[in-house]
């Protein structure tokens, strides 16, 4: 095999190209799988790092962010989920030291790092900012094709790019595309001309091709680390155990149509969203029980208004979060409840569900569920994260119609299990810590880009 004929077969192999820098020293307060990953979003210059939650990832962006604004000499932006926005302004100052400046506006910004909520975007010029951070990147999947679009559109003219999510995906296409798009790295169709098939007659479902696997997850290994706890990547992960989940089923009585003896289940979507609201009062009346008669905080989630105005009421000391209040009560009712002056807040995932830390609180009730595992995966992990030192219990109050809602739900988590062990065997333990003590800056190389230098 001649040199020029492996130059070429080379390059047709697809990944991404390191656009980064040397970081230099990291700070100490980083644990030493933080600072691996820090340096090698660093060296990457855009890069996604995919992280279980409670391991770290503010301070590694925001370390991230500090060091590309000495790199650049210019401000970086931050762009996080209501609420996310404070609490990282605080961890930041109070826990390591680094200033973050939160923004609403281009005239809010400072020769820093700022940050500011996904929606608030439009005031901002991307042209002044050295760096751009997703906190929660997986929260573009909620937004719709056109705000997705704009983000993108946005962070065209930054040069140094980082995404933050603590969901176990990509393990879809859109989370892919998305990412991939953010970053620059490949444009949707590219990723799925060079990786995916139609699954069928659809133009929504799309599989790996079975030749183009190997390729794939080399390409996605070129550009984000994947990380369930610090040995996925070679590190102790001793500090990082995630204490037990408990889920506690509650099944009330569902509406027995007429003609029947017994209530039937839920088939299709119309009549699971029937099912729901004909046992709100059922459903709230038993969650309302729990939560008054167990003391310390709770988190009560839940979808429907009409669920949502009930259990305020019900719950004695309860705070409500509900979609038509301003951002600025929704962000005080939120911190309120971290800091403690609030025991019992009720809401709904698609508005607290992304980057809240709640450790503080071990006691989750969801009153009735969605079909969106991500939803369920989200909620859950805001109080079942590293860092939390008691069991948590989770209970789970549905109608006796809404069997299949559960079992959708419980078949998503084994296929999201399933796809994260993939994901961590084929790109976690391609990296290797080369040369790497604790004192010492860690340097990134995937293993198998190593075996073909040799």
């Amino acid at each position: 095999m001649t040199d020029d004929y492996v130059a070429f077969v080379d390059s047709k192999r697809c990944a991404h190209s390191d656009a980064g820098f040397e970081p230099g020293e990291l700070p100490d307060f980083l644990y030493p799988f933080e600072k691996f990953a820090t340096d090698w979003a660093l060296r990457k210059g855009r890069a996604a790092l995919f992280e279980d939650c409670g391991l770290g990832k503010t301070v590694q962006q925001l370390v991230w962010a500090d060091k590309v604004r000495e790199h650049t000499e210019r401000p970086v932006l931050i762009l996080a989920p209501l609420a996310v926005s404070a609490q990282t302004q605080r961890e930041g100052e109070k826990k390591f030291g680094i200033p973050v400046n939160v923004v609403r506006s281009q005239a809010d910004v400072v020769d820093g790092i700022n940050i500011t909520n996904y929606e608030m975007l439009h005031h901002f010029d991307s042209h002044a900012f050295g760096g751009l951070v997703l906190d929660e990147s997986s929260i573009l999947k909620s937004y719709s094709s056109k705000y997705r679009q704009e983000i993108t559109d946005f962070s065209a003219s930054i040069h140094y790019r980082l995404a933050c999510t603590a969901t176990p995906a990509p393990n879809d296409l859109i989370e892919i595309v998305n990412h991939a798009d953010f970053l620059g790295v490949l444009s949707g169709k590219e990723v799925k001309a060079l990786f995916f098939r139609q699954d069928g007659n659809s133009t929504s479902s799309w599989k790996l091709k079975g030749h183009a696997e190997r390729d794939f997850w080399r390409w996605l290994s070129s550009w984000a680390l994947a990380i369930r706890t610090p040995a996925d990547i070679g590190f102790e992960d001793e500090r990082f155990n995630l204490p037990k989940l408990n889920i506690i089923p509650h099944v009330v009585g569902g509406h027995v149509e007429d003609g029947y003896l017994f209530p039937v289940e839920a088939a299709d979507l119309q009549d699971r969203i029937r099912a729901r609201r004909e046992s709100v009062g059922e459903r709230v009346k038993k969650c309302a029980e729990l939560v008054n008669s167990t003391p310390g905080p709770w988190v009560v989630w839940c979808a429907l208004n009409a669920e949502s105005d009930a259990l305020r009421k019900a719950i004695d000391g309860a705070v409500e979060v509900k979609g038509s209040d301003k951002p600025e009560t929704k962000a005080e009712r939120m911190i309120g409840f971290s800091d403690g002056e609030h025991r019992v807040i009720v809401t709904k995932p698609s508005i607290a569900g992304f980057g809240m830390n709640w450790q503080h609180c071990h006691n989750v009730a969801f009153v009735g569920l969605s079909d969106s595992w991500e939803q369920w995966y989200q909620a859950i992990r805001r109080c079942w994260r590293f860092g939390q030192t008691k069991d948590v219990t989770a209970h789970l109050i549905v109608a006796d119609t809404e069997g299949a809602v559960v079992a959708n739900i419980e078949r998503k988590e084994r296929q999201a299990a399933e796809m994260m062990e993939k994901l961590v065997e084929h790109m976690g333990q391609q990296y290797e810590r080369v040369g790497y003590e604790e004192q010492d800056t860690p340097t990134a190389m995937p293993s198998w880009l190593k075996a073909e230098a040799v």
